[in-house]
């Protein structure tokens, strides 16, 4: 059965779509089939993953609004070694089209259960507001893997996301919990950054991911290739450490 992650944070410009992108290549690099389902409609994910969201043919749009099925919409990153359900534009229209429609908030949980088989992992790259497009990732997934800085106001943030995710469990999906917190774009430099990370781990002890990504910039240039950072530079510290993370993540699960 595969375990269907949510990439979450209400606060934008975090590393969401970069630790989708890379967790999903570091997966496929240690023998996981995996599936990536971009939320988001600007495609960051779709894009950085070497699909051209312009030309596809069908998307998660279609997905949502059940004129296609997992199977038929997905396409392949060759060079990530994984699956891409991809988002454009579209998606966009998604939200207002949805309010009317029954079950608009188990759609993709529905897709999904119908290429279960498929995947080892399904990791869902979500938009930073709460919207109908996230609330079907947070019904759909299993749990939520949180990227975020070692910043005053990502503590803030973190409060927000977590409120939600007690919301949604409450009332739409009981198996939702919060998975792990992973620091990135980490400096050891920053005094702040150091403090920051030490309550992190003192509050939430274990949800503290033992894997900690760096400020790299390899994996900024990156998506500018088309490539996931692990595949455009496999020997920079950046792709070491979602490789490493990806790791911490199958033993992660085998203890679920």
């Amino acid at each position: 059965m595969a375990k269907i992650f949510c990439i979450a944070n209400q606060k934008g410009g975090v590393g969401k779509t970069t630790t989708a992108v890379n967790l999903a290549a570091g997966l496929a690099r240690v023998d996981q089939r995996v599936l990536l389902v971009d939320l988001d409609p600007q495609g960051n994910a779709t894009m950085g993953s070497g699909v051209d969201k312009r030309t596809l043919p069908l998307s998660v749009y279609d997905v949502l609004l059940e004129s296609a099925s997992v199977a038929e919409a997905r396409a392949r990153s060759e060079l990530g070694g994984y699956d891409v359900l991809g988002a454009n534009r579209e998606l966009a229209g998604a939200e207002v089209e949805l309010v009317d429609l029954e079950r608009r908030d188990q759609r993709l949980k529905g897709a999904l259960a119908a290429a279960d088989a498929d995947y080892d992992f399904v990791l869902i790259d979500c938009p930073p507001s709460l919207s109908m497009l996230t609330l079907n990732g947070l019904v759909s997934a299993h749990g939520v893997i949180v990227p975020m800085q070692c910043e005053y106001f990502a503590l803030e943030g973190l409060t927000d996301l977590v409120n939600t995710i007690k919301q949604v469990h409450a009332n739409l999906n009981a198996d939702l919990k919060i998975i792990g917190l992973l620091r990135v774009m980490y400096d050891p430099r920053i005094t702040l950054q150091s403090q920051v990370s030490e309550q992190l781990k003192q509050h939430f002890a274990d949800k503290v991911f033992n894997s900690v990504i760096p400020r790299n910039v390899r994996l900024a240039e990156a998506p500018s290739y088309g490539q996931p950072g692990v595949v455009f530079d496999p020997a920079s510290r950046g792709a070491q450490a979602y490789i490493e993370f990806a790791r911490e993540m199958v033993a992660r699960i085998a203890t679920m």
